[in-house]
């Protein structure tokens, strides 16, 4: 049986398929798991511990170690994007009761702040160059919920606990360390990265019922096209700005599997928003699945926009250069 295959074949199959098996499970056979030991830990009571490692292994991957301008375009580029959703969210709270369409404040803040790495990289690398890949070294900082949690205590949109917001970086910074004082350190939990994803995703899933977000699914498909279209565009042009071809603006232009399980972390952490947690994670994902199909064409598109512009400058050029020759020789 080719079950692995068949789950990669799903955009972000390893973080999207689990999530929802789990939420069967709890929506349909809440108690099936509920038999203490190893397999309770397995469930939705696990889902701390099992979050807590994953934030470890995203700290290890991040290397600080790269040239200044790709640091700059980095930092631009992720400043563009976090700034964008930021703007929108604050939008979206102050002005129209914390609800468009469907999209809560919440779904809107996670879904457009933080940018799938692994499809950064592969674009970046086949389309862009080296450059364009190592400003994902910066970006890297916008995964899991940290940043988001900064954002809403900074904004007066939530109020969480210094302590708890602590918990949440101690993690990353421990993983930051040990992975930048040691290579093979950073190799080992950073490869095995994607052992955890499934586990952290199934124990979410099995704290979401269902039957509670059951029209979510069509204002996420909204919320991936926006994600799409807008921190696409504001990327490209920072990019650009910064001295970039855009192309790695064009591939920051998608939401992070992994990033469904924020709303919920969110939630532990402020439970007032428990309740849009579920319809935001369930929104958020379907954001992940619309940016893994949209972000790889967006980027194709621009980048042939790119190497015909280019072509077309060169060919400017080797016309010039013949007129002034010609001229040279007519003159003699």
């Amino acid at each position: 049986m080719k079950i692995y295959k068949t789950i990669n074949r799903v955009p972000g199959g390893l973080m999207v398929v689990p999530l929802f098996v789990g939420m069967v499970l709890n929506t349909f056979f809440p108690n099936l798991m509920k038999i203490g030991g190893f397999t309770e830990a397995l469930s939705g009571t696990g889902y701390q511990t099992v979050l807590g490692m994953y934030l470890f292994t995203v700290g290890t991957k991040m290397t600080f170690r790269a040239a200044p301008k790709m640091l700059l375009r980095g930092l631009g580029i992720m400043t563009a994007k976090v700034g964008t959703a930021t703007l929108l969210a604050l939008i979206v709270a102050k002005f129209l009761g914390g609800n468009i369409l469907g999209l809560s404040t919440l779904a809107i803040m996670v879904a457009m702040s933080d940018t799938n790495g692994g499809m950064f990289l592969a674009l970046t690398s086949v389309l862009g160059d080296k450059e364009d890949a190592g400003t994902y070294v910066i970006q890297s900082i916008e995964t899991g919920p940290f940043l988001t949690m900064a954002i809403f205590v900074g904004a007066g949109l939530a109020r969480i606990p210094y302590l708890d917001m602590v918990s949440v970086v101690a993690p990353i910074v421990a993983g930051a360390v040990l992975g930048n004082l040691d290579e093979d350190l950073r190799t080992f939990f950073g490869s095995h990265e994607s052992i955890i994803v499934p586990f952290m995703a199934f124990t979410l899933g099995q704290r979401i019922n269902l039957r509670s977000v059951a029209t979510a699914g069509g204002s996420g498909i909204l919320l991936g096209v926006t994600v799409l279209v807008v921190t696409g565009f504001v990327c490209i042009i920072v990019d650009r700005l910064l001295g970039g071809s855009g192309i790695a603006g064009a591939a920051a232009s998608s939401t992070a599997g992994n990033s469904a399980a924020v709303p919920q972390a969110v939630a532990l952490a402020d439970p007032s928003y428990a309740l849009i947690a579920p319809a935001a994670t369930i929104q958020v994902a379907a954001s992940v699945i619309v940016t893994a199909i949209g972000t790889p064409l967006l980027t194709s598109w621009w980048y042939k926009r790119v190497h015909k512009q280019r072509e077309s400058m060169a060919a400017a050029v080797v016309v010039l250069e013949t007129t002034t020759v010609t001229r040279e020789v007519v003159e003699l």
